[in-house]
């Protein structure tokens, strides 16, 4: 028989490995999203990254949506959320909530030379944005780059101040919803991000057939993902490369390709959206 103490120890030095092995199995990578669609798409188009990730890193991956865009910042800021899918403003607005310890990892390369789309009804008359002058205008979120600041900004450069020069403006929520709002007739004009705009017509969408384009924002730095402060820097760069690793030449990737709508993702840094933060500041929407 082995003295208490002695056993003890030994006890500690064969379960100290199980205890370990179980912590790594029990770790869970929790993961968001702004909510710039429905729920029920958002869920669609993560289904197959999750299950990849957790392939990639793992870890049990479980996404949480949320019911609005600051939900997703303040998930990050608490530690909650541990790796989300953000806009450029709300990669901004992440940055100043965490004091700059939020971090992009990656982007698709569609979002460095990211747009957004006017639209007007398919049998409205406009065919400029400066035609637009008193008629109601729908956003979609306000926290939104693609949906709101970015085009501001656009406006505001042809010289159109939206409180000034539309009756009314309205906030849709989301970019499917801003096309809603339009095809509706709830709103005479609005805008949203290119890419759902082009999903939306490909799927035959009935609300896209009934609207049209009449103008295109220059391009700038949109979506990316983003880590929470103070994520292992190991686990953040396993997450990384399982991103960069990811190619649509391959079967088994194709459909997850296709459902963020990616041809690649590349590394991205936070100085990539110092222009979304001059819009914002200069729009008034932080100060």
């Amino acid at each position: 028989m082995y003295p208490l103490p002695r056993l003890i120890a030994r006890c500690a030095l064969v379960l100290a490995p199980l205890l370990a092995s179980f912590a790594v199995h029990a770790q869970v990578l929790r993961v968001s999203a702004i909510p710039d669609e429905a729920p029920t798409e958002l869920q669609r188009k993560f289904k197959p990254l999750g299950d990849y990730l957790e392939r990639e890193t793992g870890l049990k991956v479980v996404f949480t949506p949320v019911s609005d865009y600051a939900a997703v910042v303040e998930g990050l800021a608490a530690k909650k959320i541990d790796l989300a899918w953000l806009g450029g403003f709300t990669f901004v607005q992440a940055r100043l909530r965490t004091n700059g310890e939020a971090l992009p990892i990656v982007q698709r390369v569609e979002d460095t030379a990211f747009t957004s789309k006017f639209i007007v009804p398919a049998d409205s008359p406009v065919k400029s944005l400066a035609e637009l002058k008193g008629s109601t205008f729908a956003f979609g979120s306000p926290s939104s780059t693609s949906g709101h600041l970015m085009p501001r900004d656009f406006l505001l450069r042809q010289g159109i101040d939206p409180e000034r020069d539309f009756a009314r403006i309205a906030f849709s929520g989301a970019h499917d919803a801003t096309v809603a709002f339009v095809a509706s007739g709830r709103a005479g004009a609005g805008v949203l991000n290119a890419s759902v705009m082009d999903k939306l017509l490909e799927k035959g969408d009935a609300n896209a057939g009934r609207v049209r384009v009449i103008a295109t924002t220059p391009p700038y730095f949109d979506y990316n993902w983003t880590v929470r402060p103070g994520l292992d820097p190991a686990l953040r760069d396993k997450i990384r490369d399982a991103f960069l690793k990811l190619d649509p030449a391959d079967p088994a990737q194709r459909e997850l390709m296709a459902l963020q709508r990616a041809s690649k993702f590349v590394t991205t840094h936070p100085g990539n959206y110092d222009g979304i933060e001059r819009a914002a500041r200069a729009a008034g929407l932080i100060k």
